[in-house]
């Protein structure tokens, strides 16, 4: 890059830096020397550079790539930070050093190296954590997320791409879909991300082959049914090379698409748009600064608010009206969905960090159970009835997986039947919270539907997840208007006794032994010369009233050296 284009481009850079992000900030830190006519001393109008070089915020695009390891995830992102001329003087000089002593592409420069920073990631040529870089072109401005391959760091992709709205899938031509490919993208979609770009990379090792690439677009759509995509583009590109990353090549006459800079500028990804929906806003914050100001503060996660709009506090279901709403430069008429604000009430109701304030015309649901799908991201195995902690929303609290559905097939996508959970296997699961919160699905909501697990012991985050269903059958029932259902539901729980009533295993186990114990009451009766009606008559006695009878005398009470506290893990006993 020579010092003229230098010159022409860092203030550009510097105006962008003002209203983009942190990444592009960092950036503007490395930008190499002044531009001449600054080093000579001569006086320059700040103004007279500063052209828009993007368009506005609205086309801010964030992507991830995603894919097996070693498919040039890394490179694919650095040859489109030089094509783009995102890439200063300085960083080039580093780059051709860094290439001799770290590359693995000979002599050529090693473009992964540009987003590869850490020592080990050079070290062994592979991506461990999650890149950003910011570049732009004339049409769009674009947020990168650069993601690991290996197994062992999906936690580090999923994380990605949960901000991400669109994912670049890489497919390495030569040995085509691979498992981890399978499970970036059911990751991808699990997530709610419905734009993707299957990249078929390094088509030079395979001469550019049409029937390769035609047979791995063919592999990958036969998987698409149990993916939620619903805009799928397929490119064959080199990133090495840099074949169909900005300029179409000549070495694949056979393909008429889009290049794959062109797919991003043109591609408008469907997005989960939350202000369409009721107001949503959990309470981060009680801001009390004084005894007449009491204020709820938090980020709007869905809706908008305005003044004098009803509001329910939940899970309390305390009612009252907007009485101010205050942003970051004092008071303002309205929030939208984004905005951070600070809301005070007409009424003093109770409401608390982890509470949920929600429209009265529609507030969310109230439940202690529901059911997701989840990444289970620790060494040691997930089983049913592990005790951790849930973050969900501003909301942290206890629960206790109540059921492990299924484990997904990462080969077939299939739900097969699993009784634990190993490390970067995703479940199906039925979660019971300690105590009421606010949960909506991930369709409805991203930050209500959306949750991480935390091992209470290290502090460990060992999953995430998705919200697919709220309520369970304990809960449908108890809301039951039946009176009677209700009243044999509570002689059903007082004849199996406190220590069965929520163990399935002990339950069947207890009614078995009944049943044993009442055939022998009835044989013991006809060794006594009982007539055998009565001693039937006498059996069924036994079996129908002895569980009462236990429990009207406390012999059938769970001891008090039994009993649990969820608040309370001891040593190991997270999991």
């Amino acid at each position: 890059m020579t010092g003229s284009l230098q010159a022409r481009r860092l203030p550009d850079e510097a105006d962008l830096a003002q209203t983009s992000t942190p990444a592009a900030l960092a950036d503007e830190a490395f930008a190499g020397p002044a531009p001449d006519d600054v080093a000579s001393g001569a006086v320059v109008d700040p103004q007279a550079h500063m052209q828009p070089v993007v368009a506005p915020a609205a086309s801010l695009l964030r992507f991830i790539t995603c894919g097996s390891v070693d498919d040039g995830k890394s490179t694919l992102i650095g040859r489109l930070l030089f094509e783009t001329n995102s890439v200063f003087d300085d960083q080039m000089e580093a780059l051709k050093r860094d290439s001799k002593k770290f590359g693995t592409t000979g002599e050529d420069l090693d473009f992964a190296l540009l987003v590869d920073g850490l020592s080990a990631e050079r070290e062994q040529g592979i991506t461990i954590d999650v890149a950003y870089r910011y570049f732009s072109t004339g049409n769009r401005a674009f947020i990168i997320a650069d993601t690991p391959g290996h197994e062992q760091y999906t936690r580090n992709m999923a994380t990605g791409a949960s901000q991400a709205e669109l994912a670049i899938i890489l497919v390495d031509a030569r040995k085509g879909i691979l498992p981890q490919t399978r499970r970036h993208s059911f990751i991808t979609s699990l997530v709610g991300i419905k734009s993707v770009i299957i990249a078929v990379n390094k088509m030079d090792l395979v001469d550019y082959s049409e029937e390769r690439f035609e047979e791995i677009k063919r592999g990958y759509q036969a998987i698409l049914p149990q993916l939620a995509f619903t805009d799928v583009t397929f490119v064959p590109v080199s990133a090495k090379a840099g074949d169909n990353i900005v300029a179409r090549s000549a070495n694949t006459p056979w393909y008429d698409g889009e290049t794959l800079l062109e797919r991003l500028e043109s591609v408008e990804p469907e997005t989960f748009d939350a202000g369409a929906e009721p107001f949503r806003m959990p309470v981060q914050w009680v801001n009390r600064p004084n005894l007449d100001f009491r204020g709820f503060s938090g980020s709007i996660v869905g809706g908008r608010i305005t003044k004098g709009d009803a509001i329910v506090a939940l899970p309390s279901g305390g009612r009252s009206h907007v009485k101010a709403v205050y942003g970051p430069d004092g008071e303002v008429g309205s929030a939208e969905a984004g905005e951070a604000v600070t809301i005070t009430l007409r009424d003093e109701i109770d409401v608390s960090r982890g509470d949920v304030l929600t429209s009265a015309d529609a507030p969310a649901g109230v439940s202690r159970q529901f059911a997701g799908d989840l990444l289970w991201m620790a060494s040691r195995p997930l089983i049913r009835g592990g005790r951790l902690i849930l973050k969900l929303g501003s909301v942290q609290t206890p629960v206790t997986l109540s059921a492990l559905d299924a484990a997904i097939d990462i080969h077939s996508y299939e739900a097969k039947p699993a009784d634990a959970l190993t490390m970067n296997e995703i479940g199906r699961v039925a979660l019971t919270a300690e105590r009421p919160i606010v949960a909506l699905t991930y369709e409805q909501n991203r930050e209500l539907g959306a949750f991480i697990l935390i091992d209470p012991v290290s502090n460990e985050t060992v999953a995430l997840g998705v919200v697919r269903s709220v309520g369970g059958p304990e809960e449908a029932a108890a809301e039951s208007p039946s009176e009677e259902r209700n009243g044999l539901r509570r002689v059903w729980d007082l004849w199996l006794g406190e220590a069965a009533r929520d163990d399935v295993a002990h339950r069947k186990a207890k009614i078995g032994a009944r049943i044993a114990g009442s055939v022998l009451v009835g044989f013991l009766a006809l060794i006594f010369t009982m007539p055998l009606v009565l001693a039937l008559v006498l059996a069924v006695l036994d079996f129908v009233l002895r569980p009462f009878l236990a429990v009207a005398f406390g012999a059938d009470h769970l001891p008090e050296s039994r009993r649990i506290d969820p608040t309370v893990v001891d040593d190991g006993g997270g999991i």
